[in-house]
């Protein structure tokens, strides 16, 4: 089973290494798959460049066993609609079962993205919970819950897609805007992030004054 988890990584932090590395094993996924967004259709565009940001995330993956870069978003024209790359992956990967993975707030904002209830003809949904979010009760999402939601992630194995699953996962206060904010008044993100990935923005000024 292939963890799916995609996002602007604008930069990768190990917030979402944690995450990914905590999922990967309690759903007991062969590989979680990163998939830097090539032009995100529901929120504001990157700061650094789609190519930048998934050389970081391959810096950031090198030598993590379970932890696949994926660039195949940067390859399609429009925006990159997570329905498109799960039918992408699905026709590389026929026999495989995806779990997307998705933050809460993501979550939260499903029932507005591209064809979302054929996401779950796709793939489960595994939702990374952190405190201060309440799983929804009410509206598409709290039924589409009651009927797709798994409590144990063995679950998940049973079937091929369509289940829903909540698993709680390590606060990490770091968040990419903050990263950027840090790099361009000058301070050091050092332990933010992989060292390798702190090089490389240093060298590349991708979060410099420059670039806004």
């Amino acid at each position: 089973m292939m963890g799916v988890f995609g996002g602007t990584f604008d930069p990768i932090h190990f917030g979402h290494l944690r995450t990914a590395h905590e999922l990967l094993k309690a759903l007991s996924l062969n590989e979680v798959r990163f998939l830097p967004c090539g032009v995100p259709p529901h929120r504001a565009q990157p700061v650094a460049a789609a190519a930048e940001r998934s050389a970081l995330v391959a810096l950031a993956l090198d030598g993590h066993a379970g932890f696949v870069h994926d660039d195949r978003e940067l390859h399609r024209d429009g925006p990159s609609y997570s329905v498109d790359t799960l039918e992408s992956l699905r026709g590389d990967y026929p026999d495989v079962a995806f779990c997307l993975i998705l933050g809460m707030d993501a979550f939260l904002g499903l029932p507005r993205w591209d064809r979302w209830q054929r996401v779950f003809e796709l793939a489960h949904v595994v939702v990374a919970h952190r405190p201060g979010w309440r799983v929804p009760y009410r509206g598409p999402l709290g039924e589409i819950l009651r009927t797709r939601r798994s409590r144990q992630a063995a679950e998940l194995h049973e079937v091929d897609a369509g289940r829903i699953f909540v698993h709680p996962v390590t606060q990490l206060e770091i968040s990419s805007t903050e990263i950027r904010d840090l790099i361009r008044s000058g301070n050091d993100p050092r332990f933010l992030l992989p060292e390798t990935v702190r090089n490389r923005i240093r060298e590349s000024h991708c979060y410099s004054h420059s670039n806004h």
